[in-house]
């Protein structure tokens, strides 16, 4: 599977929310969520802790760029994230892990993220999701909701969290 996506610092989610209900997107609920990154030898993996029954590993490869950027990804289910989470941890091994409040909107194709970040902040994620032949209409969906969120080039972020976090980069908002 496909997202063009971006990640911003953001210092008032609820200008975000006002921003987002004017546009007419949708809330989809609100999630705490841990993230284990494992160790691997190419992108990332990690597991991503929804509920004590729900968990997804999700493996990606995403350059670090600044701006509206193609990301691919392999996604599976669990109901035993715990177990999961076990054994990864013993055949790959731990690198690090992020935990979030995550306020999940949708518009059009688009899934908009509203996180709060233990130990680094707040921000907007969004990610177009899309296909192949679609990925010119991915950017103009990313591009037309960071026009209407205020998100500013400065703002914009080329890492992930788990980045920011190993690297101590905390930016409380």
């Amino acid at each position: 599977m496909t997202n063009i996506e971006i990640k911003a610092y953001c210092q008032d989610l609820g200008r975000a929310e006002r921003n987002l209900n004017a546009l007419g997107a949708g809330p989809a609920g609100t999630f705490h969520q841990r993230d284990t990154y494992f160790r691997v030898a190419e992108g990332r993996l990690k597991l991503r802790q929804i509920g004590p029954d729900e968990a997804h590993l999700i493996h990606y490869r995403r350059e670090n760029l600044p701006g509206p950027k193609r990301s691919d990804y392999d996604l599976a289910f669990t109901t035993d994230p715990e177990a999961m989470r076990n054994i990864m941890c013993r055949v790959l091994g731990t690198w690090i892990e992020v935990e979030k409040t995550r306020q999940v909107w949708l518009w059009e194709n688009v899934r908009i993220h509203l996180d709060k970040v233990k130990d680094l902040g707040q921000f907007v994620e969004l990610e177009a999701v899309t296909e192949e032949q679609q990925l010119e209409e991915g950017h103009a969906r990313v591009e037309t909701l960071m026009r209407a969120l205020e998100i500013r080039p400065d703002q914009l972020i080329v890492e992930s969290y788990s980045d920011l976090l190993a690297a101590g980069a905390a930016h409380v908002s």
